[in-house]
């Protein structure tokens, strides 16, 4: 949808142990909420971003068009974003067999017009997990390196939370080649006057390569404390799906997701600077603790529909399906077929049913096209050749084949169907 509609809610508690109550407490309401939407759903760590607070969750809808990427353990019930997962730190990456590896002399290797990684391990005939990449940011306007090995991308939500920076972004060119004395693609650690953090999986690296911060250059054999200094190591790259459950060390895989909610501790972040205080027993005046909690309204739809759906449209969950059951007369021109649609029509709605009739003069085939399009869950098809051996067709719209039902048993049954589906979500 263009607009975006969104259900709010915020928490004020006195200490840390009410705020974490009624975080709990709207964690399963919205894990209740989406449950009786119908939908498959993870709820996941993620960055706080700039809302910030001391920790969140989203509530992720599985779907394959989903323009997230959830991490979750096939072991325990760790789940978390892309830009949250965590990454267990080794003392030896499995990847890595450098232990016990003496360290070679540094050596400068002239690379003509080599920059990515790609070039560089095939120009030098290395592996990916025996190079460095450097990478130079601003944070808050200050020049920083982050190191990460070849094979492995950086996490800048991880980058930014560990330097603590408010903003962060990667240099430009211009800044780049003031920093390092070289254009990008051929930065490196050895020399820098800068900042130099690097992730976990560089500690047990040895004779590694990187750039040599001259243009057309690289080192090989480069080690740290020899070589160069880190000021501070941590998680600072993107999962992978070779690493392990950071919290069980379990196998994890990686699905996609579309965030529908989001729920955060702010802690006092926002009440203190804003003086939104209160008196204690003691009459002493205290921040209050905070929490705020948000569902896409619009967007659970949607989602719901990204999950929920084949060749011939939509099949909704019935707990948010616009109409439960679908009533199409075919032949609207005769009383027996319009009296039978209008008697069904109007049981089901005395048991407060949604219901659709679909009265146009249309042919079946139209009528069918857009009872799937729309992907009401029940389909009711009163015909005149139905009605000549007292049945009338009922089909649900997540299932490809119809039964018939006897006229005079039809509202109820079709009252048990819809309980049925109800019942299966709940």
């Amino acid at each position: 949808g263009r607009e975006f509609i969104m259900k709010d809610a915020y928490s004020f508690d006195v200490d840390e142990e009410g705020a974490n109550r009624s975080y709990e407490l709207m964690y399963e309401a919205y894990s209740r909420i989406f449950k009786r939407c119908g939908l498959r759903f993870r709820a996941v760590e993620a960055d706080t971003g700039s809302i910030g607070g001391s920790y969140s969750h989203e509530f992720m809808v599985l779907a394959e068009t989903g323009e997230d990427q959830i991490i979750s353990c096939l072991n325990c019930n760790y789940a978390a974003n892309l830009e949250k997962a965590e990454v267990v730190s080794l003392d030896k990456n499995p990847e890595d067999d450098t232990k016990g590896e003496s360290l070679q002399p540094l050596e400068e290797v002239e690379t003509p017009d080599v920059k990515t990684v790609e070039e560089v391990t095939e120009f030098l005939s290395i592996a990916p997990v025996q190079l460095v990449k450097t990478l130079i940011f601003m944070a808050d306007g200050r020049p920083v390196a982050a190191l990460v090995r070849g094979d492995h991308e950086i996490n800048e939500a991880k980058l930014k939370n560990f330097l603590g920076v408010d903003s962060l972004e990667l240099a430009d060119p211009q800044t780049v080649e003031e920093t390092t004395g070289a254009p990008m693609g051929f930065a490196g650690p050895v020399g820098l006057k800068i900042q130099i953090v690097a992730d976990n999986a560089i500690r047990s690296m040895k004779n590694f390569v990187t750039g040599g911060n001259r243009v057309d250059l690289h080192l090989k054999n480069v080690n740290l404390e020899r070589d160069f200094e880190i000021d501070r190591f941590g998680d600072l790259r993107i999962i992978t799906p070779s690493d392990k459950c950071p919290r069980c060390g379990g196998e994890i895989q990686f699905s996609r997701g579309i965030e529908v909610g989001h729920i955060f501790k702010l802690g006092t972040k926002y009440s203190q600077p804003l003086r939104a205080t209160f008196l204690d027993e003691q009459g002493n005046e205290r921040p209050i603790v905070m929490g705020c909690y948000g569902i896409g309204v619009g967007r659970t739809v949607a989602a719901a529909i990204e999950q929920n759906h084949d060749e011939n449209g939509i099949i909704f969950p019935i707990p948010i399906a616009p109409f439960e059951v679908v009533i199409l007369p075919l032949q609207t021109h005769e009383a027996s077929v319009t009296e039978v649609a209008e008697k069904v029509y109007s049981g089901l709605d005395d048991y407060g049913i949604d219901v659709l009739i679909d009265d146009r003069d249309e042919r079946p085939g139209v009528k069918f096209n857009d009872a799937d399009l729309l992907g009401t869950p029940v389909r009711v098809t009163i015909g005149s050749r139905g009605l000549k051996s007292g049945s009338i067709e009922v089909k649900l719209r997540s299932e490809k084949e119809a039964h018939q039902v006897p006229v005079e048993n039809a509202v109820a049954a079709i009252k048990d169907t819809i309980k049925k589906l109800y019942d299966s979500i709940n």
